[in-house]
């Protein structure tokens, strides 16, 4: 009988020796995951990515680093479900502010866990259309009442209809800082330290693993911002209206090769689109040229814009938002345009690459040939003029002006006008 009680108590010990070692090999890491910046589809593309790998390593739980002032709402839907779906502990960190679009993801996760100076609410949505609006309080309501969040205050912070005695007036967001999100149960606990909070939830782990965002992904959610996109689109196209009219390929190329790279580079990065949108762009400007080549304006042209539009509007993952970026582009490109063509060849600038800019001696230069035997006078288009080119009159080979239209090569033309040693012709 003795012999059988050593013989169990031995298994027993056995048994827990081996309990205790294979809980031990169970304790995974822990992963902080970073969500700052501006909300978009390559946060959401960085976090899908991310929680893929990690899933693989099985992870004890996973951190949410939150510092955001928002971003696009459907972006944050799709982190949200994300977030939900994640079938081991989650904490959403609030390490200085969740605002906007913040809000929705912050209280996907599990347990929310604020840091001491931060603050969280003012959701409300852009643009405040009543449609909008009540999607994203659907959102907010939903998402709160799946983690045991007050549904009320989760919605004060989206809608300004909400009054809460004593907590909001109608009118106004609701902002709350890190001691009032916890006495409102909207946050569980207030800490600045990765281990406090993980001790506090109870949960085993073997290291906390800070991911980091790569250069990749930093570039692209720089360029993706609309701000951003709208800067490179019209930087793209006034380089392109500089290089038009200066002959040659200078300074308004390679400009135009720099904002139109970044924003189709930019957004391919992010996943806003494939290569499509860029091989689109790029065959609209191949139909402009070869409308350039001809006389008028038909089929090549309109194709061509056609395409340089659709490229534009597919690279970017918000219809509306291409929309606006494109409007500014064109709007700000058609007026530095005009300001060219009315203004352009008078300054130093464009009057260098263009023309030679007559000098006068009381400036202290040496007087420029003014040319003026030519006035009159009839010649040959030697090369296209869109509107610069060269002509031969009486022989001489001469950098010359179109007066306002695009003439063809071997073309009659008259020299109508003379200033300095700018030349300006009319075809005949």
């Amino acid at each position: 009988m003795k012999r059988t009680k050593i013989i169990a108590l031995f298994l027993i010990f056995m048994a827990l020796i081996n309990c205790i070692a294979y809980s031990q090999q169970q304790r995974g890491n822990v992963y902080v995951i970073p969500i700052k910046g501006e909300i978009n589809e390559v946060t959401y593309q960085f976090l899908k990515g991310t929680i893929d790998k990690i899933s693989t390593k099985d992870p004890a739980a996973i951190i949410f680093e939150i510092d955001t002032y928002g971003g696009q709402i459907d972006q944050a839907e799709k982190i949200k479900n994300l977030i939900y779906s994640i079938d081991i502990p989650t904490i959403s960190f609030v390490n200085n502010k969740a605002e906007s679009a913040g809000v929705l993801i912050t209280i996907s996760s599990e347990k929310v866990v604020m840091a001491e100076s931060s603050t969280i609410g003012s959701a409300e949505t852009i643009p405040n259309t009543e449609k909008v609006m009540s999607m994203w309080v659907s959102f907010l309501k939903d998402m709160a009442e799946l983690r045991n969040r007050d549904p009320k205050i989760v919605t004060a912070m989206a809608d300004k209809d909400v009054e809460i005695e004593g907590i909001k007036e109608k009118g106004k967001l609701l902002n709350i800082n890190a001691r009032e999100a916890n006495k409102f149960g909207i946050a569980d606990y207030i800490s600045n330290s990765y281990e406090d909070m993980l001790e506090h939830f109870n949960i085993n782990y073997s290291d906390v693993v800070k991911v980091e965002e790569g250069k990749g992904i930093k570039v692209a959610k720089f360029v993706t911002n609309p701000y951003v996109s709208t800067l490179l689109l019209t930087l793209g196209f006034v380089g392109m209206v500089i290089e038009i009219f200066t002959p040659g390929f200078g300074i308004g190329g390679i400009i135009s090769l720099i904002g139109f790279g970044m924003f189709f580079g930019g957004n391919i990065m992010a996943g806003n689109s494939q290569w499509t949108s860029l091989v689109l762009f790029v065959i609209g400007l191949i139909l402009l040229v070869i409308e350039g080549m001809v006389p008028g304006f038909g089929l090549p042209g309109i194709s061509g814009i056609i395409l340089i539009i659709a490229g534009i509007i597919l690279a970017m993952d918000s219809f509306t938002g291409a929309i606006i970026s494109l409007s500014v582009a064109i709007i700000v490109t058609t007026v530095i345009s005009i300001v060219l063509i009315k203004y352009g060849y008078k300054s130093p600038l464009i009057g260098k690459a263009v023309l030679s800019k007559s000098q006068r001696n009381e400036d202290g230069y040496v007087s420029a040939n003014p040319k003026a035997e030519f006035l009159n006078k009839e010649g040959i288009a030697i090369t296209e003029l869109r509107p610069t080119g060269i002509v031969d009159v009486d022989n001489h080979r001469i950098d010359a002006l179109s007066e306002g239209n695009y003439i063809d090569k071997g073309s009659k033309i008259k020299v109508v006008k003379v200033e300095g040693s700018k030349i300006i012709v009319r075809r005949m």
